[in-house]
């Protein structure tokens, strides 16, 4: 099993930047691509951004030029630095983690961390 713990959220205006952390612990062994995923009220989870264990990334349009994906694999750890925030970026953000290169369906879910981006 793969637990991973989420952090950094919180309130940030319109315009600012926030980087949120992902710790995995566990059976690290067995992960390949780590990730990020958004949950908005109302709305169905999307795909933020991934990132191999060799560094292979990928991005959700809505994302695309203002979120950045890194990885330190010697601390087990993935991140995401998310500039240019709207309120539209307001959701529940999750990292994930799975086996293989792609997070289409993560088997590993993080808690999640609320971020809010005020107008």
């Amino acid at each position: 099993q793969v637990q991973l713990a989420e952090s950094g959220g919180g309130l940030v205006q319109v315009g600012g930047s926030l980087r949120l952390s992902c710790a995995a612990s566990g059976s690290i062994e067995s992960i390949n691509a780590m990730g990020w995923y958004r949950q908005a009220p109302g709305k169905q989870r999307e795909f933020l951004a991934r990132i191999t264990r060799v560094g292979f990334t990928a991005y959700g349009d809505s994302v695309k030029g203002r979120f950045t994906i890194a990885r330190d694999n010697n601390k087990n750890t993935v991140y995401v630095q998310m500039n240019g925030l709207k309120p539209e970026d307001t959701a529940v953000y999750y990292c994930v983690a799975g086996p293989g290169s792609g997070l289409a369906t993560p088997k590993y879910w993080g808690q999640g961390t609320q971020v809010t981006v005020s107008s």
